[in-house]
């Protein structure tokens, strides 16, 4: 409470240096010595430019300049294509594009008569006649009137790229992606440059899974826990965009070492009444999704609501060797254990919001979004134990486990912003949200000794319910100040409090028959709080003409309190002060060329997927449990960043270096014949890298694009007395081909080599899907056929540990085939109007899981 009134006090101070009953004009982009802020949902995505195939221009030393405005609110219009034409003909003799102020300026020109043609996605072309002298001619403004292009019923604005490449980040923009076309998000996720995505769904950026997944800018309570098993909940087809952040600046939350992975949703800004209505059936997923958007004047409503069903079929093989002691030979015991089953679940996600714009300079936005999904998996597993050597005795026994996961969640949130006339980038916002995530994960084995089926009567019984929850409240306020037109300062504070539960209890049964019994050794309730306070300023300046820079820094407190219910005892605080300084330095040769270097000391707190002291023996030979007493990771991370246009094409390259002090890494001891696998902070990482995009379009109708990332990583832990080393790397490729306005085709493939780990070795993989679309119905519909990975039924996810005491390989078979047909209607009337900006919430601050064993 404390925390929340001092971001209140802030909130008020700031609100007094405002100018009463003054009028605003629309926000104006932000500087190039700014990195930007994640789009607002809905609000148009500058695409990468359209290609320029130039001839060889004349030389002289004439000039043109200019600058580029929407007509209607009169800010610029950033990355717009300028294009030089002859007095007559359509091939261009020079050309480049607007900068963030809507800026642009050709050079060496020889004099004479020519038409000067700008262009940007949802503008109508300008066309005018230029005279070019020996000298320096400035055009002044020049306003770029928006434009709607009535389909029947349906208002379509334009294309653009799927893959954009901007200073400080690269979006991936999956509605121009029809291969996600009734996929889930771990799809859609899997083809963003910088990002990798295992078959389990794991998500890792530059070979590290330390990041932090938004929704619109702000955390999500489907985010909460597991996000392997939260990005199968949401659907690819609400899905706009996806931005990867690898340098935040210092409004972002600390949290995030890797960087920040931002999923937009779609939403539509415009005036009038609209909405869509899709479904897909495919082999191991089906879907629908319904939207609605009606915006009347001040007022806006936008929702979406989808449901989802799946089934997946598993097998397992686990090889286990335990020897004496380090640097033994000798074999102690082995381990075999077979396993399979299905694994059969659903639900549904929806939200809603309404915006509200009682004045030109005033905005309020609330918004609700929930989630429900149930799932339910049967298995048999076969355990094999052979003695050799020492006092155990052999075991032989098949366990058959009846395991569900229930989960359900919902975020409220609300945004006031207000914004100045006269001073288009001078802004002040506030913003608070609550979240809560509530996880039910109940199982029922039966064991049968001496066999290797699950048939007769039982031996041995065991039943669990495991209740977690988390409540979290952010409170947020954010004030931003030009400074003439290249400076600026950003100030801000932040509160978040979080409350999570872990209530556990197991019931156990020796015998044919009896009553269940607790097992007071291994049930307990166990309550964890976090508060978290923030304050933030960072200041933006030239170094000169063609270079600027940006230094900020960022203040957390944390403070913890940790307490079980049946032991008083084991109470424990903790409290820290981190400071985590960011800055950047930009240098733009010319329009959409820039040399950027960064450096920023992010944090990484562990959620209670790492915390959770609740002890899984479902496989009584391999344990996991979390670790409550986890202490936050530090990562200081370095990037050279190089992006460019070339006739068209899209060039981006980049050199980067973390390093990861009191790293959270998964750690398996073994307790008798049992490997335990937990957490601790017992490593220090280190990473060296590099990464390639590109994007060129050969034809008119063919777009391709692929990007690369090869990262040479080293661990090592003094509390182990282990270090691990070794080079990763992925590759994949995207290609688009237009057949006809109304047919296209797309594909995808990425190889992804084997990672490291600080006790082993994850296996390769790769993954390549294949769509077409055909437009349908006056273009108001459209279907698309899709097929995954569809050479081959199922993939192994095979991981190796090695530790001095035991080896441990283990194979994940799954089910990775997949055809999938979709269906999508599009229906209403409606009309451009600009959106009004509006802030989120960004809590970038926590480390969430990911599918357990994997690093």
């Amino acid at each position: 409470m404390k925390n929340a009134l001092l971001v209140l006090a802030f909130s008020v101070a700031i609100l007094g240096t405002t100018q009463a009953g003054a009028q605003t004009a629309a926000p104006a982009p932000a500087t190039p010595a700014r990195p930007a802020a994640p789009a607002p949902v809905g609000a148009p995505v500058p695409a990468a430019p359209k290609p320029l195939v130039l001839p060889e221009a004349p030389k002289g030393s004439g000039r043109l300049s200019g600058t580029v405005l929407d007509a209607a609110s009169k800010k610029p219009v950033e990355f717009a294509t300028v294009a030089l034409l002859p007095a007559t003909g359509d091939t261009p003799v020079d050309g480049t594009v607007a900068d963030e102020k809507g800026r642009f300026s050709l050079r060496g020109l020889a004099p004479g008569a020519y038409r000067l043609q700008i262009s940007f996605l949802g503008y109508a072309a300008l066309t005018r006649d230029v005279a070019v002298t020996g000298g320096s001619t400035d055009l002044g403004p020049l306003a770029l009137t928006a434009t709607a292009q009535q389909l029947g019923n349906v208002t379509v604005t334009g294309e653009k790229e799927t893959v954009e490449v901007r200073p400080d980040r690269i979006v991936y923009n999956a509605d121009r992606d029809l291969t996600n076309k009734g996929g889930v998000a771990a799809d859609v996720l899997r083809k963003v440059p910088l990002l990798n995505v295992d078959l389990e769904g794991n998500v890792q950026l530059r070979g590290s899974s330390n990041i932090r997944v938004l929704i619109n800018n702000k955390p999500s309570s489907i985010l909460a826990g597991n996000l392997a098993d939260a990005l199968k909940q949401l659907p690819a087809d609400q899905i706009a965009s996806v931005e990867v952040i690898t340098t935040p600046g210092a409004k972002y939350d600390g949290e995030g070492t890797a960087g920040i992975v931002n999923i937009i949703l779609k939403k539509n800004n415009l005036q009038g009444v609209s909405g869509n209505v899709g479904a897909a059936a495919g082999n191991r997923s089906s879907n629908g999704n319904l939207g609605l958007n009606v915006r009347r004047g001040k007022f806006g409503v936008s929702s979406n609501a989808s449901g989802y069903v799946y089934y997946s079929p598993s097998a397992s093989n686990l090889r286990r060797t335990n020897f004496d002691g380090p640097g033994s030979d000798n074999v102690v015991s082995t381990l075999n254990q077979d396993g399979n089953g299905d694994n059969l679940g659903g639900g549904g996600y929806g939200r809603v919001s309404f915006d509200y714009d009682p004045a030109k300079n005033h905005s309020f936005a609330v918004g609700l979004s929930g989630s429900l999904n149930r799932n339910n998996s049967n298995s048999e597993q076969v355990n094999n134990l052979q003695t050799l050597a020492g006092p155990a005795p052999s075991q032989l026994f098949t366990r058959a486990t009846d395991y569900e996961y229930q989960s359900q969640s919902y975020d409220v949130n609300g945004t006031y912003t207000r914004t100045f006339e006269g001073q288009p980038r001078r802004e002040w916002s506030v913003l608070g949200q609550h979240s809560r995530n509530r996880n039910l994960q109940p199982y029922a084995l039966n064991q049968f000794d001496n066999q290797f089926t699950a048939a007769g009567l039982p031996n041995y019984r065991e039943s669990s319910d495991n209740l977690s929850r988390n409540l979290e409240t952010t409170l947020q306020t954010d004030y931003t100040h030009p400074i003439g037109e290249k400076r600026s300062v950003e100030i801000g504070a932040k509160t978040i409090l979080r409350r999570v539960l872990s209530d556990y209890q197991i019931d156990t049964l020796r015998g044919e028959n009896g009553t269940f019994l607790t097992d007071f050794q291994r049930s307990n309730r166990f309550d964890y709080d976090q508060n978290v306070a923030a304050a933030y300023a960072t200041y933006g300046f030239p170094l000169g003409a063609k270079v600027s820079s940006r230094l900020g820094t960022r203040l957390e407190r944390t403070d913890i309190v940790g307490r079980f219910e049946q032991n008083d005892i084991t109470r424990f605080t903790n409290g820290y002060t981190s400071l985590l300084p960011n800055a950047s330095v930009s240098y733009a040769r010319k329009p959409g060329n820039t040399l950027r270097l960064a450096y920023s000391r992010r944090i990484q707190r562990p959620l209670i997927f790492y915390l959770n002291p609740y002890e899984n023996r479902v496989d009584k030979f391999n344990v996991s449990r979390g670790n409550p007493q986890l202490d936050p990771e530090f990562t200081d991370s370095y990037e050279l960043n190089y992006s460019t246009f070339v006739k068209g094409s899209v060039l981006n390259f980049s050199l980067f270096t973390r390093q990861t002090n009191n790293a959270i890494e998964a750690v398996r001891t073994q307790r008798l014949d049992t490997t335990v696998t937990s957490y601790a902070n017992i490593a220090r990482n280190r990473s060296y890298g590099g990464s390639v995009f590109g994007s060129f379009k050969p034809t008119t109708k063919w777009e391709v694009s692929g990007s690369s990332t090869f990262t040479y990583v080293f661990l090592r832990s003094g509390f182990l007395n282990t270090t691990n080393q070794g080079l990763i790397f992925n590759i994949n490729a995207n290609s688009t081909y237009k057949f006809t306005k109304a047919l296209s085709a797309q594909f995808f493939g990425g190889i992804n080599s084997s990672r490291v780990l600080l006790q082993g070795r994850a296996a390769a993989w790769n993954w390549y899907s294949l769509g077409f679309k055909k437009t349908i119905l006056k273009e108001k519909g459209d279907i698309t056929l899709n097929a995954d990975n569809f050479l081959r039924a199922r993939r192994d996810l095979s991981s190796n540990v090695n530790t001095p005491f035991f080896a441990l390989e283990q194979h994940n078979y799954i089910a990775l085939r997949g055809i999938r047909l979709a269906f999508g209607y599009r229906f209403g009337k409606i009309e451009n109007a600009p959106p009004k900006q509006r802030r989120s919430i960004r809590n970038d601050d926590t480390k969430a899981g990911e599918t357990q064993g994997q690093q």
